[in-house]
């Protein structure tokens, strides 16, 4: 059973585990069936990659769907905290990352690119690093990251560009591990239907790999 973090008629926010769809998936397990079979029938208005786990939200009526759908898209207001486990450490202590991305769709990978054309986006996020450490495998950064943007892929290539790829992410270049380095940490939003504000935590495995590099925050 999924653990729930905040639930009422019209929503969930939960943990989603990693290597888990969070998208129903044709004929195959995801987050929604394991909901569904526990009892709670859910709508997706958002999603997290499949290596990625952490904290998230479903709508459970039409109406909440409906208004989640658009506030997804407010990051003023749906304000998404993420860890990431980079290798090596950004220069700067905190910054802000600007850049434009273009998605190949075919080959579901996001690419940095210097001009605007056909597909290309901006993409804009936040990070503080927390701490860096040395182990047997190289030196590694924890970061906290605020998105501003919701781009596939974006904390994954924006710091891959910069040669800081994600721990575990040989798709952009970093060490091959069963484990991505990244995790939904928290999620900000005002209830859809009331206005109140909600806000969930999620902490990662912080006794497995890459997460036990670091002390928990």
């Amino acid at each position: 059973m999924p653990t729930i973090l905040y639930e009422d008629r019209h929503l969930l926010l939960v943990e989603k585990p990693i290597g888990l769809s969070s998208q129903l998936v044709e004929g195959g397990n995801s987050l929604p069936h394991q909901l569904e079979q526990a009892g709670y029938p859910v709508k997706p208005v958002h999603r997290l990659d499949k290596p990625t786990g952490g904290v998230m939200v479903y709508a459970r009526t039409d109406q909440a769907a409906a208004k989640l759908s658009t506030l997804v898209g407010q990051h003023d207001r749906f304000q998404k905290e993420y860890l990431a486990v980079v290798q090596g450490c950004p220069g700067k202590a905190n910054d802000t990352l600007t850049d434009l991305l273009y998605h190949d769709v075919r080959r579901n990978k996001s690419f940095v690119v210097n001009r605007p054309r056909k597909g290309v986006r901006e993409a804009v996020l936040d990070y503080t690093v927390l701490e860096t450490c040395a182990t047997n495998e190289g030196t590694f950064s924890l970061i906290q990251v605020r998105l501003h943007t919701g781009r596939t892929h974006q904390i994954r290539v924006q710091f891959a560009s910069r040669k800081m790829p994600l721990y575990g992410d040989s798709r952009y270049g970093g060490i091959k591990s069963q484990r991505l380095g990244l995790w939904s940490h928290r999620l900000t939003l005002p209830h859809p239907l009331t206005g109140k504000a909600l806000f969930a935590e999620s902490q990662p495995d912080w006794s497995i790999t890459p997460w036990c590099y670091f002390k928990k925050i």
